[in-house]
């Protein structure tokens, strides 16, 4: 037996899998695809996670597609963020291409083109169906790690959710949270003091610097209401296929922190949401995170744990997390730990960083008898990638160098008027697209002004005349403290909206 046939037989056996299946392309040997000898993710894996990795221009996006489309087809749905705005084409089938064709030949597989059910969604003021959750959704834990919060500053946090629960006063936005915060150490001090303790001003005033950071990267379209369902993100359309959402975020790249603060509190939602699903054989939801560096840029200590955390436990939820970056080293080492497919594109070796980057990868993989992985890394073309995935036990199948198969849907993005009958035609616009601004803490606070006004400005009435008349020689007016301290600048109007909950 040839080394060829050898590692065909390796391949037929180490991607022959009892349960359901996608097949992402052939395996190659010398350069050369082995027709037939088909490279495979089962679908009972999928909720372990992974990573497509590789240098710009290799293909990373397009084998994103290819998951996403076939994911769809045995009725798993999908959610994308979509950073660079060019996934919007999974809604239209490919034109085709004679060089499509060629490659899909060389696979083994039958190209047939075809379009996937696609919701587009939004935190900006682009085109989709907005993404919100209230402050009170959000909760003292997750908050404050995404504004990496000291301890003491995170006990200042948790004390005001407390306030607003016990007060029945809605924490909708960062405008109610605001201005709670500035009453406890203003007018409301000895109230806090009483029932919860001291709340020192400089620490508070901290908490609000932060909050305004938050608010400079677009918050104020992020917290608010209606919230986000995330069961909304597992609907099956009528001929069984799972919904491909679709997340824009082409506006908001150079706003990491926000992406970052989005991304976690979307993770913790659908953590403390989704039941536990078990050995299952296929997962409820897979998540796609495009240029995954984003996430991790600036990220404080606490955030990195709390989404260690998460990339631990929500597996067990039947969830699946993709990372799509450009180098494996954009992911932290304990996160990339946890993920069990890697399709990995071509690197770039310009520098010896690069070179050193490379030696880190290929230790990643698994040995193989047929490679020199660290020099396959460097060597692949475009839509070719070395995958390895978990078999159905759990184990890592064999290392293939590998020709990805072309996407069935359109590889570009859809035209503007594409895109607005798509919006026009979702069942998710009317539902979330309202903005409300319902009675809530700032609101209820305003109340409590004007009622502390109106009793103060009776008993000055009741006073003596000649008391008034000596303060108003005095050049002295009298302004309840209350107001002083709630109609301050400091309590300019905040923001709207994203997601729910936190991790207890």
């Amino acid at each position: 037996m040839s080394k060829s046939e050898a590692f065909r037989e390796q391949i037929e056996q180490g991607y022959q899998f009892k349960g359901d299946s996608i097949v992402v392309g052939a395996a190659m040997y010398e350069g050369q695809a082995l027709t037939g000898a088909h490279v495979k993710v089962p679908l009972k894996t999928l909720n372990r996670h992974g990573l497509i990795a590789g240098a710009t221009g290799t293909g990373k996006t397009k084998s994103l597609q290819v998951l996403a489309e076939n994911l769809s087809l045995n009725g798993i749905p999908v959610l994308l963020m979509d950073l660079k705005g060019d996934l919007s084409g999974l809604a239209q089938p490919s034109p085709g291409h004679p060089k499509i064709d060629e490659r899909m030949g060389q696979i083994g597989l039958d190209f047939n083109p075809d379009s996937f059910p696609v919701e587009i969604l939004t935190l900006s003021e682009q085109g989709g169906v907005k993404l919100r959750a209230t402050v009170s959704e959000f909760g003292p834990v997750l908050l404050s790690r995404i504004l990496d919060l000291s301890e003491t500053q995170q006990g200042i946090v948790a004390v005001i959710f407390k306030y607003c629960d016990d007060q029945k006063l809605p924490l909708l936005d960062l405008k109610d949270f605001k201005k709670v915060l500035q009453y406890a150490t203003g007018e409301g001090k000895k109230e806090f003091q009483e029932a919860y303790g001291r709340i020192s001003t400089s620490s508070t005033g901290t908490i609000l610097r932060k909050v305004i950071e938050l608010e400079q990267q677009g918050a104020e379209l992020f917290f608010g209401e209606k919230s986000f369902d995330v069961n909304d993100l597992t609907r099956i359309d009528e001929n069984g296929r799972g919904y491909v959402n679709i997340i824009r975020l082409t506006d908001i790249q150079d706003r990491p922190k926000l992406f970052s603060t989005f991304m976690l509190s979307l993770l913790a939602e659908i953590y403390s949401t989704f039941p536990e699903q078990g050995d299952s054989d296929r997962p409820e939801l897979v998540l796609f995170i495009d240029e995954a560096h984003l996430i991790f840029k600036e990220a404080s200590k606490a955030l990195l744990d709390q989404i260690e955390s998460i990339v631990k436990l929500i597996r067990s939820k039947g969830i699946g997390l993709y990372f799509v970056t450009q180098n494996p080293t954009d992911v932290p080492n304990e996160v990339l730990a946890q993920l069990g497919l890697k399709i990995q594109h071509a690197l770039r070796a310009f520098t010896a960083r690069d070179r050193k980057a490379i030696k880190l990868t290929a230790e990643n993989y698994p040995v193989s008898d047929y490679y020199d992985t660290k020099e396959v890394l460097t060597s692949l073309g475009i839509g070719e990638a070395l995958v390895t995935a978990l078999d159905e036990k759990g184990r890592p199948t064999p290392l293939a160098a590998t020709l990805m198969r072309a996407p069935m849907s359109r590889m570009d993005v859809l035209t503007d008027s594409e895109l607005k009958a798509l919006i026009k035609a979702s069942g998710l616009v009317s539902k979330y697209n309202e903005t409300i601004d319902r009675e809530s803490a700032y609101e209820l606070l305003n109340e409590k002004i004007e009622k502390a006004e109106q009793e103060a400005a009776k008993e000055e009435a009741k006073a003596p005349a000649r008391t008034t008349q000596s303060r108003s020689r005095g050049g002295y007016k009298r302004q309840n403290p209350v107001v002083k301290v709630l109609t301050s600048a400091t309590f300019i109007r905040g923001v709207l909206g994203v997601l729910k909950k936190v991790i207890r």
